[in-house]
């Protein structure tokens, strides 16, 4: 499954794009971001991917966790999201 990585930075247009391809093209992908601000991107991201999805009749929900990832060397705790059908 593709990873796709979330910053505060991200647009969430291109990120809900790059989500709504990777559910059509295997089902279900994972997205991941550290910080309150990617997190923000991520769940606007997955709601516009939502609208993408929905004319195909592809209607995804997101499945929350944390997970700890290495940044630099240091530990940190990241939020994935599992976007997936309903």
């Amino acid at each position: 499954m593709s990873l796709i990585k979330v910053s505060a930075h991200s647009r969430s247009a291109a990120v809900a794009g790059a989500i709504a391809g990777v559910v059509r093209e295997n089902g279900c992908a994972q997205v991941q971001a550290i910080g309150p601000l990617a997190v923000n991107q991520a769940a606007k991201a997955i709601a516009i991917a939502r609208g993408y999805l929905a004319p195909e009749n592809l209607d995804v929900v997101c499945i929350f966790s944390f997970v700890k990832v290495e940044l630099g060397g240091h530990l940190r705790t990241a939020l994935k999201m599992d976007v997936g059908p309903r």
